[in-house]
């Protein structure tokens, strides 16, 4: 399986390398992650339960830093092992290019698995590969981006109560179906 894609962070290309380096905030942005330790510079040893179509696994592995060029970016490659389930191993490039005083994050990754997991069928693992990857950056963006004002979200949730009193209870039944 091949994947490419970017993904814009409002944040300084330093604070995004940085940050994917951190083990902390890595552990909230990868989906299912159980666990993360670094055990050097470039190793770290992670533990992922994951459910992919009606198989569910949890998978420990190793994954490895290589071609650092900080800030500009990384290869990061692992393997995992899903006991019955099957094995995941593959690597993805990361490219971090400056863009005015945010950062665009390039990625390719080539994967590959085998056993129980390999039988379910291209189509439904490359879709969730594809959430899986679609999560983690929203949770990467939401974290390492700039952070919202407690005034701002203070205005919003009074801004929503006040549409949803205007809307009654007629218009709030048909927003819940």
């Amino acid at each position: 399986m091949e994947m490419n894609g970017s993904q814009r962070i409002e944040a300084p290309r330093e604070e995004v390398y940085a940050a994917l380096n951190d083990v902390d905030v890595l552990r909230q942005c990868i989906p299912g992650c159980q666990s993360i330790e670094k055990t050097s510079d470039t190793e770290m040893n992670a533990k992922v339960t994951l459910r992919i179509g009606p198989v569910k696994a949890s998978f420990t592995g190793k994954v490895t830093l290589s071609d650092l060029n900080p800030p500009n970016g990384y290869t990061i490659s692992g393997e995992g092992s899903g006991g019955m389930a099957g094995f995941a191993k593959g690597g993805a490039k990361v490219d971090l290019v400056p863009d005015g005083e945010a950062t665009i994050l390039n990625y390719a990754v080539k994967a590959e698995i085998g056993g129980k997991i390999a039988q379910l069928g291209s189509r439904l693992i490359d879709g969730t590969a594809k959430k899986l990857a679609g999560d983690f950056f929203a949770k990467f963006s939401e974290i390492v981006g700039p952070q919202p004002l407690v005034e701002d979200a203070e205005t919003e949730e009074a801004e929503t109560e006040e549409a949803a009193v205007k809307k009654g209870w007629v218009g709030r039944l048909r927003d819940s179906l």
